[in-house]
C-alpha cells in the first residue's frame, strides 16, 4: 500500500466513529428523492460526498491531528494527496451506493433507466462533485476547518448550485458534452491539488 493510500485509510479510520451522521443524511436524501431516482445520485454527489470528503478536516481540528501529521515521516505532498484520494474514494462509495439504489427505485416504479441516461446522471454527479471539491479542499488545506469553518463548505456549495441554476442545464446539454465534462472535472481536481500544494502552510 502506498503512502497516499495509507493516508486515505487513516482518514477512513478518523471518520468511522461519525458514520451514523452520514447514514442519516443518506437516508434522508433517499426519502426526499425516492420519487425521482434520476436526481438521487447528483444530489448525493453534491451534498453528501463532499460532506464525507471534508469530515477528516473537522476531526483533525477537534483532535489536533495536524500535529500528528507533522511528526509522521510523511512529506506534506503525501498528506495533501491523501486528502484528494479520500475525497475521490468518498465520491466513488457514495455514487456506487446511490446508483444501485436509484436503479432499484426506478425498477420498483416500473421506470428503469440504463445506458445513456445512467451515464448522463453519473456525468452530472461528477461535474457537481469535482467543482465543489476543487474549491473546498485548497481552502481547507490552507486555512484548516477551524479558521474557515462553514464558509469553506457552504460558499463553494452555494457557488456550484447557483452556477447550475444559471446555466439551466438539461439532459440534452450534458449528453452533448459528456467526454468534455469528465475531462474538465479531472482537470479541476488536478489544478486544485496543484494550487493546494503550492499554498503556504497554515499557521498554528
Amino acid at each position: 500500500m502506498t503512502a497516499v493510500a495509507r493516508m486515505a485509510v487513516l482518514h477512513l479510520r478518523t471518520v468511522v466513529p461519525y458514520r451514523t451522521q452520514g447514514f442519516l443524511v443518506f437516508g434522508l436524501m433517499v426519502l426526499l428523492l425516492a420519487h425521482s431516482p434520476v436526481r438521487l445520485v447528483p444530489a448525493l454527489a453534491l451534498l453528501l460526498a463532499p460532506l464525507i470528503a471534508v469530515h477528516p478536516f473537522v476531526v483533525a481540528d477537534k483532535a489536533g491531528l495536524e500535529t500528528l501529521y507533522a511528526v509522521l515521516p510523511l512529506p506534506r505532498r503525501t498528506v495533501l494527496l491523501g486528502h484528494y484520494a479520500w475525497a475521490l474514494a468518498s465520491f466513488l462509495a457514495t455514487v456506487s451506493a446511490g446508483t444501485a439504489l436509484a436503479v432499484l427505485l426506478a425498477w420498483a416504479e416500473d421506470a428503469p433507466f440504463a445506458g445513456r441516461a445512467l451515464v448522463t446522471m453519473l456525468t452530472l454527479a461528477w461535474m457537481l462533485f469535482a467543482a465543489n471539491i476543487a474549491i473546498q479542499l485548497p481552502l481547507l488545506i490552507r486555512f484548516g476547518y477551524a479558521r474557515i469553518s462553514v464558509l469553506g463548505t457552504t460558499v463553494p456549495l452555494a457557488l456550484v448550485m447557483l452556477t447550475v441554476l444559471r446555466l439551466h442545464l438539461t439532459m440534452a446539454w450534458i449528453q452533448a458534452w459528456l467526454p468534455l465534462i469528465w475531462v474538465a472535472g479531472v482537470a479541476a481536481i488536478v489544478t486544485s491539488a496543484a494550487l493546494a500544494a503550492h499554498a503556504p502552510k497554515p499557521r498554528p
